[in-house]
């Protein structure tokens, strides 16, 4: 499973955890990082561990994070539930929003709810660990907010954003009880042959391949003739490599997305 719910399920399960010395973490190093200050580097762990991958940016950087989000239009200064937020103000030493991230939980009309990494609940400037924490929203602290782009959708409080498609607009207070319902992997049969949860047969195999040939691959081990998980993630991760996203970006294939990975990488296999 992916989406809001898994991202922000992921992250509350890591509430309480507290880095070893030196800023040793396990964000870091599960991002095949060194020991470094890690607040960004929870939110993009956190991502991977909840098959969130590519709907967060790969980053240790809180100002490359902001600027990920700008250049996809996903950026807003208003908050919206699973968002990146990013602290700092323009004149500090890193730039706008390029001091502190979390992500958000709820939002009321005058506060945010975060879960952070690399962060403290006693107001000292140094981070220790994993927190729950409450922001003044209109803070001059708290510069910007990331979009992920969740094939769910997204409940956000940007005005600008409420008649885009798959937007649920809450401008005073929501939480993730507000969230819509995660979309259902399903089958689809294309060419005759059935691809998604449970599908089996040589050609999932040979789609898997594929998958590991274009640089998309989830696969622990395999892949085999069996749908699972990880065929899933692959595939989604392929859809946001060739600019889809949303509802086209579930992790199952469409014919245009499946005839397109097999024209560029069926030569490889």
């Amino acid at each position: 499973m992916s989406g809001a719910r898994a991202m922000l399920q992921t992250a509350r399960g890591h509430l309480g955890y507290r880095e070893g010395a030196d800023n040793q973490n396990r964000f870091s190093a599960a991002m095949g990082r060194p020991a470094e200050s890690w607040c960004a580097d929870f939110v993009a762990a956190v991502a991977v561990e909840s098959g969130n991958a590519g709907r967060y940016p790969d980053t240790a950087s809180c100002s490359v994070a902001r600027g990920w989000f700008e250049r996809r239009g996903r950026l807003s200064v208003y908050p919206a539930i699973g968002a990146q937020v990013l602290f700092g103000t323009p004149e500090g030493p890193y730039g706008p929003g390029g001091e502190h991230t979390g992500l958000v939980l709820g939002y009321t009309a005058t506060t945010i709810t975060v879960v952070a990494g690399n962060t403290n609940d006693d107001g000292s400037a140094n981070g220790d660990g994993v927190y729950r924490r409450v922001y003044q929203r209109r803070s001059r602290y708290v510069d910007s907010y990331g979009y992920p782009d969740f094939p769910e959708g997204l409940v956000a409080a940007d005005p600008a954003w409420r008649d885009r498609p798959g937007v649920r607009y809450f401008g005073r207070q929501a939480d993730e009880s507000d969230l819509p319902a995660p979309l259902i992997p399903r089958q689809v049969v294309i060419d005759g042959r059935p691809y998604g949860p449970g599908a089996v047969g040589d050609h999932i195999t040979t789609l898997g391949r594929l998958l590991v040939a274009a640089g998309c691959s989830h696969y622990a081990e395999g892949p085999g003739p069996v749908w699972g998980p990880a065929d899933t993630e692959s595939f989604r991760q392929y859809q946001l490599s060739i600019g889809d996203s949303g509802a086209d970006a579930d992790g199952i294939p469409g014919p245009r997305q499946l005839h397109r990975l097999e024209a560029d990488y069926g030569d490889r296999i």
